[in-house]
Order: structure tokens, then C-alpha cells, then sequence
């Protein structure tokens, strides 16, 4: 093993992992002797990140259980749909402690938008109960392809102005002017990502971690997919993996998508395409809210064209899934309820390969509304806990 791979990060990761609770299990697992485990454990303890509660005896003395303190530190979290945004306070291990809903248009532009999140965020706060210095990071949800090394969105369809916008920077200012973070203090670190891809994130932890290969689909105003790969999001060479929403249907040219393009799948079967669809047919539809509501009331002409949009959608994942082979696909997202996924199974099943889809689990959401705000925290918490950045914080003092 090298020094990296020994470092105190690397044995936080083994515990947060779960590989590893007890001083003799790191031993085990890092080859390290007991004395340079305690080192480096009592780092993590003087850090505040470690809990410890005495194990099980099996006839000498119990052994030590040593696990992540997720609530030594907390993260904001914002899901941001076209409409609507959420934004939470959650700890460190996906707990929701407060939470605040309201309407929001995504098309008012990355100003207004960030400035009026922000000013949700001293209520929030105080509703969890925790002090400003508790938050270690703030991840933001978009729905639109995301650049995640530089936080910024790359030509949304659906973002109006918010192409190539320096998000984390704006957030890191508001964030201070509106909770009071002194600038000797630093910003806080602010992550931003596609919604599919947290949301991905999110279920697969929830439960799917054994599985290698995962897709979500979510399918809302927009249809976008995300994808976790050997337990890390598959997000492209710069973020555009999983935007399945503009893949061309071969027989719709007359479709015009947001994108500008036509006949692209969410120009067809999206839930902003069948809140139009709806609409000329005389029933009041703004939105893809306005459709799950009517699926909900089980409308006849809602779930006919829901199911019928699952079966367009599935003309697009029959390729999704013969390409990857996952073991899962879920759907989630407003129309993501029984006739949408009746129509993605009817295709699935028709025109892929029995092997293709002989072992494959065709599922809804676990979590639901909340799978994006805790796909925002984990993101957060992922990346501020990973072996290197722990002992960077660790090495600087920055807890």
C-alpha cells in the first residue's frame, strides 16, 4: 500500500465505506500497525469526524465501532426545476433537518434565481436547529448539462441565460451576503450538477449499491438520464452524458424541441410535450406538473399519451440499454408513474435482446420529490470527504 493509499483520508474512506469499523479492520485492510492506525485515527477524532460506540463481545473485551459522524457538519442542498425550487439543510448522511418549497422560474435568469435561493437560507438554517459554521457545502441541482469541474451549465435548453453563467462563484457571494460568512473565513464550496445525474446518485446509495450498472431516466419538462458506473456517475468528456431528451426520432420532424432542433424525444414524449398535447385537446395544461396531476386523477387522454410517450421513450433506451447493460433502469420524475413505464416495457421488451434484458430491473423512484436534494448533498459530501481533499482539509485545518 502506498503512503497515499494509508493516509488518514483512505482510512475515512474504509469507514464511511463501511470496509472497515473497528482498529483491527483498518489494520487488516491497510497493513499499517496498530500504532500508525491510532495516528491517523486520532486525527479524524480531533476533526470531529469520527463517532465511537463499543461492539458486541464475543468473551474478551468489545471492540471499539467506529463510524462517520454525519452530524458534525451539515450541507445546503437545492434541487431547481423550471418552475419550483427546494432547498434543504440535510447532515452529512442524506437526513433532511429543514426543508423550504416555493415557486421559482428558472427563465427569470441566474441572478434573480440565485439571489432569491440564497435569501431562503438564514430560515433554513435556524429551522435546523445548526450554526452557519456547521455548513460545509452547498450543491446545487440544475436540469441542464453541467461542466463539473468549472460548475457551469453548458447550452441548457431549458435554462434561458444561464449558459456558461459562473454559478459557483454568484452562489459563494449571495450565499455570504445573505447568511453573514465573513470573508477571512473563505466561501463555502459550492458543487453544481445535472438533476438526472444527483438523482442517480442518490437512488443508487439508497438502494443499489451492489449494482454496476445503473440508469435513471427522469422525465419532467425535459427527459434526461443518469448513469452510475461501478459506484461513480458517468457524466462524459465535459458533462454531456445521459441527455437522451435530444436523440431524434426517425418519424417526428414536425416536433420542435427547446433546443431548436425537431423531432427530439422531449419535443415528443416529455412532460412539457404532453401538458401541449393536452392542451389541444381543450384540457388546461401548463406544465408537466399539471399531467402528473391528471395521471393522478387518472384523466383517460393523460394516461393514453403517457403511455404511448413511454413507448417513444423506449425506441431511445432500447439503444440505452443494449449499449450499457444495466442492471437497473428507473424511471422517475412527473410522468414516471404506471402508464409511462408500461409503454417503456412494451418496447423493451419487443425490439431488445432476451440476454439484453433477461437479468434487467425496470423500477420507479425510491425517493421520490426528495431524490434530488439528496443527490445535492451527497455530491457535497463525496467530494469533501474523498481520501485526498480530507487530508488537504485535514492538513490546513479546515474542518
Amino acid at each position: 500500500m502506498t503512503p497515499n493509499q494509508a493516509s488518514p483520508g483512505a482510512l475515512l474512506h474504509l469507514i464511511r465505506s463501511g470496509r472497515a469499523n473497528t482498529r483491527t479492520d483498518l489494520q487488516r485492510a491497510t497493513g499499517l500497525s496498530r500504532s500508525t492506525v491510532g495516528q491517523r485515527l486520532d486525527l479524524l477524532n480531533r476533526a470531529g469526524w469520527l463517532r465511537h460506540a463499543s461492539g458486541t463481545s464475543t468473551g474478551g473485551r468489545p471492540s471499539d465501532q467506529i463510524a462517520f459522524d454525519a452530524t458534525h457538519a451539515a450541507v445546503i442542498a437545492i434541487d431547481l426545476e423550471t418552475r419550483h425550487a427546494r432547498a434543504a439543510v440535510l447532515d452529512l448522511a442524506g437526513a433532511i433537518l429543514a426543508e423550504h418549497i416555493a415557486p421559482l422560474h428558472i427563465g427569470d435568469g441566474p441572478d434573480q434565481v440565485l439571489d432569491q435561493l440564497a435569501g431562503w437560507f438564514p430560515d433554513l438554517i435556524t429551522a435546523a436547529g445548526i450554526k452557519p459554521e456547521r455548513i460545509c457545502g452547498i450543491g446545487l441541482s440544475v436540469p441542464g448539462p453541467v461542466e463539473w469541474e468549472t460548475g457551469r451549465v453548458i447550452q441548457p435548453p431549458i435554462m434561458p441565460g444561464w449558459d456558461q453563467y459562473p454559478i459557483r462563484e454568484r452562489m459563494e457571494d449571495v450565499y455570504a451576503r445573505h447568511v453573514g460568512r465573513s470573508l477571512e473565513d473563505g466561501p463555502v464550496p459550492v458543487f453544481v450538477d445535472n438533476d438526472a445525474n444527483l438523482m442517480a446518485l442518490a437512488e443508487f446509495h439508497a438502494s443499489h449499491r451492489d449494482c454496476s450498472a445503473f440508469v435513471l431516466v427522469k422525465v419532467a419538462t425535459g427527459i434526461g438520464a443518469g448513469v452510475v458506473v461501478g459506484g461513480d456517475v458517468y457524466r462524459g468528456i465535459d458533462g454531456g452524458a445521459g441527455d437522451i431528451g435530444h436523440i431524434r426520432l426517425h418519424d417526428r420532424p414536425d416536433a420542435l424541441c427547446m433546443c431548436g432542433s425537431q423531432g427530439c424525444l422531449a419535443a415528443v414524449a416529455s412532460g412539457g410535450a404532453l401538458a401541449d398535447q393536452l392542451s389541444k385537446l381543450g384540457i388546461d395544461t401548463a406544465s408537466g406538473s399539471d399531467v402528473k396531476r391528471l395521471l393522478a386523477e387518472g384523466h383517460p387522454d393523460a394516461i393514453r399519451l403517457a403511455r404511448e410517450a413511454g413507448r417513444r421513450a423506449g425506441e431511445v433506451l432500447v439503444t440505452v440499454v443494449t449499449l450499457l447493460n444495466p442492471g437497473v433502469l428507473m424511471l422517475a420524475g412527473d410522468l414516471s408513474g404506471v402508464p409511462f413505464m408500461t409503454g417503456v416495457r412494451e418496447l423493451l421488451y419487443q425490439r431488445a435482446m432476451p440476454r439484453t434484458t433477461a437479468n434487467l430491473q425496470i423500477v420507479t423512484s425510491r425517493l421520490g420529490d426528495h431524490a434530488g436534494l439528496i443527490g445535492a448533498a451527497a455530491m457535497v459530501v463525496d467530494f469533501l470527504y474523498s481520501p485526498a481533499r480530507a487530508d488537504a482539509r485535514l492538513d490546513h485545518g479546515t474542518h
